[in-house]
């Protein structure tokens, strides 16, 4: 999930095919390397793109960038997420969101989006004592 909020903040499409070509020191690298600032998202792309075009002789797709994504906002809950978590018995309180991370905020809105399976959300919940 590290890498995927990486992703969505470089704007890269990365498959899962691509990820199985890295070596195991490549996708360490892609999970440590920093992208907290433009100078640094910019990096990333560049040597993620170089990695996927060294493996497939082109460059990964590019996708937009949110400029202001749903895991940094501590203060709101996403509905969907909020729903997702219903469905389970569990209402989430705005001071448990708070006190995620935004990766761990990342991972449970990516769980909740329709053409994701959903199976890992319970696991989440309880992985982040949410239950």
């Amino acid at each position: 999930m590290q890498v995927r909020m990486k992703l969505d903040t470089c704007g890269v499409k990365l498959k899962l095919a691509h990820w199985h070509q890295f070596t195991q020191q490549e996708r360490q690298t892609l999970v440590e390397m920093p992208t907290t600032t433009a100078q640094e998202n910019q990096a990333y792309q560049q040597y993620l793109q170089k990695l996927v075009t060294n493996y497939t002789g082109k460059p990964a797709s590019e996708l937009p960038i949110d400029p202001n994504p749903a895991c940094m906002d501590a203060t709101i809950i996403p509905e969907n997420v909020q729903t997702k978590a219903q469905e389970f018995g569990v209402s989430l309180m705005p001071e448990q969101w708070e006190a995620l991370t935004p990766t761990q905020r990342f991972a449970l809105i990516k769980l909740t989006r329709p053409s994701h399976e959903n199976r890992n959300f319970l696991p989440a919940l309880k992985e982040f004592k949410l239950i």
